[in-house]
């Protein structure tokens, strides 16, 4: 299944241009309908690691590029260079 940013609820996409990471990640994710551990295969991390990432404890760039690329979303969803 694909999702696009359409997909999103409307409060992901915002009127402001600051993207709080770990909330679209984890929006992301359940609008594709995955669990965390789904996720974590899909993109080859841990589940810990999908979590930190969604805690915004953790916003590693090569993670969230995997994150986009299993979520078949473009980098900048999450505003990455």
């Amino acid at each position: 299944m694909t999702v696009s940013i359409n997909n999103l609820d409307a409060t992901t996409a915002g009127a402001s241009a600051h993207v709080d990471i770990a909330d679209a990640v984890k929006r992301a994710r359940q609008a594709v309908g995955y669990s965390v551990d789904e996720l974590a295969l899909t993109c080859g991390l841990t589940d810990l690691e999908i979590e930190s990432i969604e805690r915004g404890t953790d916003a590693d760039p090569g993670k969230l590029r995997r994150i986009a690329a299993a979520l078949q979303l473009p980098v900048a969803t999450f505003l990455l260079s």
